[in-house]
This record gives structure tokens, C-alpha cells and sequence, in this order.
């Protein structure tokens, strides 16, 4: 009976492979690729000849039977692109099955590129919520990060060059002005960590646009606790006596208060918001 091994590879620079991660790739009988393409660089660089097999998110379910009639046979390595797979790649469909038809499965852990933007962010580690890709439609993106507005933990994201600055917008719009670090091409030759606002951020990817993949890592919701309405409500009153600006009123209430700052703003702008609110009482 064979073993099924998850095994990482590098997000950029080869180097970072494990001897451990050479050693499965050249003795297990079977190395199920998300693109056989690619993982043939890295095969030919390191001068191995193993048989591959395409296992993509296209493919992915189709080929099951395929690679666990291998693993009946020998070992089977599942490597995605770059990093550890199954982590926003294909591979939790394949480990079930693996897993549910009686076979061995083991991880042969390295790179991943949520866990090196999280350590040299500058944010807290100690608890962290990883997320994945943000949705690509605005109304599906920001429906997610109300969900996650009030979340104390380290948000982490993955976003792609053509959409960051969209989502910067969008993080700013609805969690307020946190910290925020942008890690791209981590491990490759144009690396860089950009670590401040999240409206510097927008401001210095609006300026020069980010290339490259892009991993996207945002300070939680640090307030003690979130206002009640009542809290909220003598805010929204204030920032209207004062006459501040509705956009900066509703980023320094949604900062104190733990409320997204979306919502916020909606309250602000709206005729009957705050009134709302206010008959409930």
C-alpha cells in the first residue's frame, strides 16, 4: 500500500526546497502535478526524472480514481505550483479520498507563502485567520470582510496584482485604517514587504502598481470591545455636531468602536440612519 505525501515547494527561490522534499520527489512511483508543466522546471533542475501526472482544479476530481488506483500500486507525491499543497490549491478532494480508501498520508512541510508574509509583517502571530484568495466581486468581497470586521485575529489574504488596489479600497472602506503588510514575490529577486496604513498603502499602490503574487496581511480588530448601539449613537451625533468629514468620522468610529467601518458610513450619510436607531430605544 503506497503513501500519499503532500509535499511543499518553493514560492520563488529553489533553494528553499528541503532535502526531505527531493528525496520523495525521486522515489515515490507517481508525482500528481497542478501544472506538469512547471513542476518539470523544478524536476530538471534538481535532475529528477519521476513520472507526472496532471491534478488540477479542473481535473481534480476526475483523476481521483486515477491516483488512488497508483497509490494501490506505490507512493504518490501531490505538489501544487509553489508552497504547501491543498492550501488554496487542489488537494483536500484527493486527501479525503486517499484518506477514506485506507491510505497512509503524510506531510512533508515547507514553504508556504501566507506563513512567510505573516512572520516578517510586523503584526501579531500569535493568532492568526487565514482566508485565501478575497472574492472577486466587490458586493461578494466586502459581504466577507463585514463577517470578519469584529475578528481580533491577524487577517491574512491572497490577492492578484490586477485587483489589489480594488481590495485595498475595500479593506480600508470596511475595517477602517489598520496596519496592514503587502508581501509580493517573497523569496524571489524583486522581493518586497510594504508595512504601514492601509491608507498609505493605497496611496503608494495607486502611485506604482504592485507585481506579482501578493499576499496581503491586516492588523485585527484590536478595540477592548465593541460599542452598543447607544455608544455608537452619541458618536455618530458628536461627529455630526462637529461637522467632521463624513469619510474621516466614519474610520476613526470604526477604529474606537469594533462596527465596520462601512456600515458606519451608511449611518452617517443616510437621513433616517441614526433616527433608525434611535427608536429602537
Amino acid at each position: 500500500m503506497g503513501v500519499l505525501y503532500l509535499v511543499a515547494t518553493p514560492i520563488g527561490n529553489l533553494e528553499d526546497i528541503s532535502a526531505r522534499a527531493l528525496k520523495i520527489l525521486a522515489q515515490v512511483n507517481l508525482i500528481a502535478a497542478e501544472d506538469t508543466r512547471h513542476t518539470h522546471k523544478l524536476l530538471d533542475h534538481f535532475q529528477i526524472s519521476t513520472p507526472m501526472l496532471s491534478y488540477h482544479e479542473h481535473n481534480k476530481l476526475s483523476r481521483l480514481d486515477e491516483v488512488l488506483a497508483a497509490l494501490a500500486h506505490g507512493n504518490v507525491a501531490l505538489v501544487s505550483d509553489a508552497g504547501t499543497p491543498a492550501l488554496n490549491d487542489p488537494g483536500y478532494e484527493l486527501v479525503r479520498a486517499a484518506l477514506d480508501a485506507g491510505f497512509p498520508v503524510s506531510p512533508i512541510p515547507g514553504p508556504s507563502a501566507p506563513l512567510a508574509a505573516l512572520v516578517v509583517s510586523g503584526l501579531p502571530t500569535d493568532s492568526f485567520l487565514y482566508l485565501g484568495y478575497l472574492p472577486r466581486k466587490l458586493k461578494e468581497r466586502r459581504s466577507l470582510l463585514e463577517q470578519v470586521a469584529a475578528v481580533r485575529y491577524t487577517l491574512i489574504f491572497l490577492e492578484s496584482p490586477h485587483r489589489v488596489a480594488a481590495s485595498l479600497r475595500d479593506l480600508h472602506s470596511v475595517l477602517g485604517d489598520r496596519q496592514i503588510a503587502l508581501a509580493r514575490e517573497l523569496t524571489k529577486l524583486y522581493e518586497e514587504v510594504f508595512r504601514g496604513s492601509l491608507s498609505e498603502a493605497i496611496a503608494r499602490f495607486d502611485a506604482q502598481p504592485a507585481r506579482g503574487e501578493i499576499t496581503l496581511v491586516i492588523a485585527g480588530n484590536h478595540s477592548r470591545q465593541a460599542w452598543d448601539e447607544e455608544q455608537l449613537q452619541v458618536a455618530l451625533q458628536q461627529a455630526i455636531t462637529e461637522g467632521r468629514p463624513t469619510s474621516q468620522a466614519a474610520g476613526e468610529i470604526a477604529a474606537q468602536s469594533g462596527w465596520p467601518r462601512r456600515k458606519i458610513y451608511r449611518l452617517l450619510t443616510s437621513e433616517t440612519g441614526i433616527g433608525a436607531m434611535q427608536e429602537k430605544e
